[in-house]
């Protein structure tokens, strides 16, 4: 299946525990390469979300950010100073002893004083049964996430794919014309040699049959039925491929250089003034697939 390696997937799951982000990139690489942000607080989940990851994605460097934002309830605690509070009384007292002062000690008094009580915030205790809660959550996030940047990527592939069968075409059209040219140029051989042949005979003796028999294993040497029919075969090849369920990025990857040492041995084998020319635009069109290919999973 065609499928591109690039895309970009991000959401955002609320419920009445949390708030969770879920932000996906993804680029080409030859091999699956995870790279993964998420809280401290998320560390046990880990491997559970690279399995997933592992399990939707073949290949690709891929990065994951993940964000937890909880909606937990905080109680205030107050603490009191006791060994200032002692003081501050001791003190109170001896001042109204000699009259400074009037009046006894009041809460208002302890609370306008920062030295004497202090007031925290503490969280809700941790429940297990809320982090099993949220544990799903983000994997459900994180699944919907894998979803939408699963689903951008087969868009990007069938475009790929449009531009592969394009090709494809070009490049079965070329196995064609190279056929035909070959052919021309091996009988324009076989014409030359026996040109020559002829002009020769006019000053040694020479044995016709050996003559002819020469001629046709130098003619043979220029046949290229057997590439062409390997060059066919992985045309067809290539459509099976893109058309499989599975990932086929890196296999097209080899078929192409199977594809390209095809062309080269043509172009080594066969003579003709067309020849060197549809080699060229041969070559350039699978160097086109090649850069093509490396945005396929």
């Amino acid at each position: 299946m065609i499928k591109s390696m690039t895309g970009f997937a991000s959401l955002t799951h609320e419920d009445e525990r949390a708030t969770i982000g879920i932000t996906i990139r993804a680029v080409n690489h030859r091999f699956l390469d995870v790279q993964l942000r998420s809280p401290q607080s998320l560390a046990g989940l880990e491997p559970r979300i690279r399995a997933v990851l592992q399990k939707r994605l073949a290949r690709g460097r891929v990065e994951l950010a993940i964000a937890v934002q909880l909606r937990s309830t905080v109680t205030p605690t107050v603490e009191l100073n006791a060994e200032f509070a002692q003081a501050l009384s001791a003190a109170l007292d001896q001042a109204r002893a000699r009259g400074l002062i009037s009046g006894a000690l009041t809460p208002g008094d302890l609370l306008r004083l920062p030295q004497a009580v202090t007031i925290r915030d503490r969280g809700a205790e941790t429940d297990p049964a809320v982090e099993a809660h949220l544990a799903a959550s983000v994997e459900a996030a994180v699944e919907q996430a894998l979803a939408d940047l699963d689903a951008m990527r087969v868009r990007e592939g069938e475009h790929l794919r449009a531009d592969f069968e394009a090709r494809l075409r070009t490049l079965a059209g070329l196995a064609e014309a190279l056929a035909a040219a070959a052919d021309r140029g091996r009988t324009t051989l076989e014409q030359r040699l026996q040109e020559r042949i002829r002009e020769l005979t006019f000053e040694l003796p020479v044995d016709q049959a050996m003559i002819a028999q020469e001629i046709i294993r130098v003619a043979g040497r220029s046949d290229i039925s057997e590439e062409l029919t390997r060059f066919r075969a992985h045309l067809a090849h290539w459509e099976a491929l893109q058309d499989a369920d599975e990932p086929c990025g890196r296999k097209l990857d080899f078929l192409l250089q199977e594809m390209n040492r095809e062309v080269n041995t043509i172009g080594a084998k066969a003579d003709g003034l067309q020849v060197s020319q549809l080699i060229i635009n041969g070559k350039a069109e699978l160097e086109k697939l090649r850069e093509q290919v490396q945005n396929v999973e």
